[in-house]
């Protein structure tokens, strides 16, 4: 009987458990492209789902296979596939699934990325539609009878909407269909897609699982929960090739990983196996400092309006405290009128304006001119983003110092 561990230590453990090369405590990092076989039909064993193992590095390397097995223990999952980007592992998950003539349901606050590419599937001919995911009703007014899979985020960005997570999960189990949830702005310590049901649950590693803003990198996990032998895009050959229940991530790492070339780098690979180790004490340190920040702002008087699920005042805090152990480090605010967005910005010494989140560091960037600029102005007020809105991804300073670089570039 395995005994159970906790967070930190499973992750700490994992590639020693392992055993990899000459006693070393992390798996190396395997630069290797292509691998060779005495017995040709070792070859063909793995080139058929027959066995395990590395035939050409585009879909699996040791140092990648590593980290998945982490990724896979944080979400309590049976299996992941790593990619070179989040944003690959979202596009890749798609392109094996979904065929023409199908219908995808997604929150209509996802992230801007994640709506871009949804607008390319969506000019290339495939149904996808966009609605409120905070209230499941919304979700059952819109399905159809070729509803194939439905995509949230656990809680979006910029705006910090919750979506309606477990009432979702449970329709999409009754329904029988795909059920992704987008991990990124929790992660797996805050928060277990599984827990609610998911099919298949989405990370962006170069956020908070990777979190010092070094690699990134994207996966797919597969919670189990989700019967594949009953899905009709499935390939034949695999039917015949691998057991019914990791069809979805053969399809996954044939179709998407392998024919769309997302792969991750071993030396990135290895570089968020590292900074994982220390997910939990990074994330109790930034959901602490974005707590005592939002209540900051909130009780300011320059501050319109503040964004963050820990509050009282967010629409979906009783939602988000059900659900998630803590409330993230991503929160937004609005600027009093009076104030220029930009001059507020350059104010700031310590907090860094940059683009990226779940970094060590607090980062800052204006929402609507930058990361939504693309989608203009009347999809920027659907998604309830103004054109003074800041996004802020709240590190592990000393909440002392961020406190005095915004009292200062506030005064």
């Amino acid at each position: 009987m395995t005994t159970k561990r906790g967070f930190t230590t499973t992750i700490l453990h994992s590639d020693r458990l392992g055993k990899p090369e000459h006693g070393a405590l992390h798996k190396p990092i395997h630069t290797a492209v292509t691998y060779g076989y005495d017995d040709v039909q070792d070859l063909v064993d793995i080139f058929q789902n027959k066995k395990k193992g590395y035939a050409y590095s585009r879909q699996g390397n040791p140092t990648v296979t590593a980290l998945e097995t982490k990724v896979t223990n944080m979400e309590n999952g049976m299996a992941t596939i790593a990619f070179s980007t989040g944003m690959a592992a979202i596009s890749a998950t798609i392109l094996a699934l979904i065929k023409h003539g199908d219908h995808v349901l997604a929150s209509s606050f996802l992230f801007g990325n994640t709506r871009s590419v949804f607008q390319s599937f969506m000019d290339m001919g495939l149904d996808i539609t966009f609605t409120d995911a905070t209230s499941v009703d919304n979700i059952k007014a819109e399905l159809k009878d070729n509803t194939r899979l439905v995509f949230v985020e656990t809680i979006a960005n910029p705006a910090t909407q919750v979506a309606d997570l477990k009432q979702i999960g449970d329709l999409c189990e009754q329904k029988g269909i795909i059920y992704v949830v987008d991990n990124t702005m929790t992660s797996p310590y805050i928060f277990k897609p599984v827990d609610v049901k998911a099919s298949l649950v989405i990370n962006s590693l170069t956020k908070y699982i990777g979190g010092h803003g070094n690699a990134l990198g994207g996966s797919v996990t597969d919670t189990g929960l989700f019967d594949w032998s009953n899905f009709p895009n499935i390939f034949p050959t695999f039917k015949t090739q691998v057991k019914p229940e990791v069809l979805g991530m053969t399809q996954i790492r044939k179709k998407g990983l392998r024919d769309a070339g997302g792969t991750l780098a071993p030396e990135a690979a290895h570089s968020i196996s590292v900074g994982s180790e220390t997910l939990a004490l990074r994330l109790e340190r930034a959901c602490s400092n974005a707590m005592a920040l939002a209540t900051f702002f909130e009780g300011h008087p320059l501050i319109k309006k503040v964004y963050y699920p820990g509050l009282e005042s967010h629409p979906q805090h009783k939602l988000a405290d059900e659900l998630f152990y803590k409330f993230g480090g991503l929160m937004s605010i609005e600027l009093d009128n009076s104030i220029d967005c930009f001059a507020f910005l350059n104010k700031l010494k310590l907090v860094i304006k940059s683009s990226n989140l779940g970094d060590t560091r607090t980062l800052a960037i204006p929402v609507a001119h930058t990361i939504f600029n693309e989608l203009g102005a009347a999809k920027r007020a659907e998604m309830g983003i103004s054109d003074s809105m800041i996004r802020l991804s709240v590190g592990i300073e000393d909440l002392d110092d961020l406190l005095e670089d915004f009292k200062k570039a506030l005064a």
